[in-house]
């Protein structure tokens, strides 16, 4: 299973919330920007601020970053909304057949290195900000 878009939604919410930070804008204006359905937004903010990324109101439209952009990673964001799929990155195709010497020994085989891809990606993930990526709004 590949990473899910929520990924980059997410990342998109995070970016707009601070490039936009002196104004309040709403999941309909969010979705506007995305060009996805607002339903969609709100799901995905709900996740932000559960993981604590976010502040929203109740009854009040807007969300704002509980920190600094330059303190918020893409790997924040990726665990935020790919915790219950995170193991899955890269799922092994179940009950190869274990009499057959390849079958028997791909699991643990790929294990490792599926592992150390992982870990080699979520290293990446952790080295971007949210603020590195709003400055390159800027550029274009």
């Amino acid at each position: 299973m590949s990473i899910s878009s929520r990924f980059s939604v997410a990342v998109h919410i995070l970016t707009l919330l601070d490039y936009t930070k002196d104004q309040r804008i709403s999941s309909e204006f969010i979705a506007g920007s995305v060009n996805t359905n607002p339903v969609v937004i709100r799901r995905i903010m709900g996740q932000l601020s559960k993981a604590g990324l976010i502040a929203t109101s109740p009854g009040v439209a807007g969300a704002s970053l509980t920190r600094e952009a330059n303190a918020i990673t893409l790997l924040d964001v990726y665990l935020a909304v790919q915790q219950e799929q995170r193991d899955e990155l890269f799922a092994i195709h179940d009950k190869p057949n274990p009499l057959c010497q390849v079958g028997r020994g791909i699991q643990g085989a790929l294990e490792t290195s599926f592992a150390k891809a992982q870990y080699a990606m979520e290293q990446e993930l952790a080295r971007t900000t949210i603020a590195e990526l709003a400055a390159q709004m800027d550029q274009t």
